[in-house]
């Protein structure tokens, strides 16, 4: 599959951006994995072309980041963090049930090409867990039952919302949307932080212990320096 004139355009739109046009690099594989499903070949000489520099060197950045997929990935990505917390509370388990349920392991698709499994070592969503995230929306506090009717949904055909985001739209939507292309009308889909995140503020006001910026500490910033004796 060739890259689009458009997707080509639009390449040398985010190279535009910056004022070292190779620091577009990411958000453009972004944009070519959202055309083709993966960061094919064609999608890196595309990159290359547009910002003067080796396919080499593109594909030692694509080939760094794991949201960057090197082979076709499945209609829905599929992410479960195995990390400290996440495993501790049930992402093991959480990781298990998903697996067996696709027939597929890590970095694997689905036989039916819907699912592309991955184990993640950190979402950033530790006061969620165990969290899964599908096309990279996050599905907080997960049961494995809860999973399993996740993935039921999205074969049936059924619209799935996430926890704190938009209905799912699929993995080469959620990579144009990150690419920064555009947003998709996305801006205001989800919420502020809510009481789990703010858990540790709300019970340091209760206590009444100053926040960092509002704190005893003196010195440079916002929070001090700390003398070691």
């Amino acid at each position: 599959m060739s890259i689009s004139e458009t997707t080509r355009t639009e390449l040398a739109e985010l190279a535009g951006r910056y004022p070292e046009a190779r620091s577009a690099l990411l958000p453009m594989l972004h944009l070519v994995q959202s055309e083709e499903g993966y960061v094919s070949p064609e999608g890196i000489a595309a990159c290359a072309e547009t910002l003067s520099l080796s396919t080499a060197e593109v594909a030692a950045v694509a080939t760094f980041y794991t949201m960057y997929k090197r082979r076709p990935a499945g209609q829905h990505h599929i992410g479960v963090c195995t990390n400290t917390m996440c495993a501790l509370l049930g992402g093991d388990a959480l990781w298990d049930a998903v697996s067996a349920h696709a027939g597929a392991g890590h970095d694997e698709v689905s036989s039916n090409g819907l699912f592309d499994l991955e184990r993640i070592e950190c979402q950033a969503a530790c006061t969620h867990a165990p969290v899964m995230t599908v096309d990279w929306e996050f599905f907080d506090r997960m049961t494995p039952d809860e999973a399993i009717a996740v993935l039921d949904a999205l074969e049936s055909g059924q619209e799935v919302r996430s926890t704190r985001g938009p209905a799912v739209r699929g993995f080469r939507a959620a990579s144009r949307t990150i690419s920064g292309i555009d947003d998709d009308g996305l801006t205001a889909e989800g919420g502020a932080a809510d009481a789990l995140m703010m858990a540790t503020t709300t019970a340091a006001a209760e206590r009444g212990i100053p926040a960092a910026d509002g704190g005893p500490a003196s010195g440079d910033g916002p929070i001090g320096k700390v003398t070691l004796t």
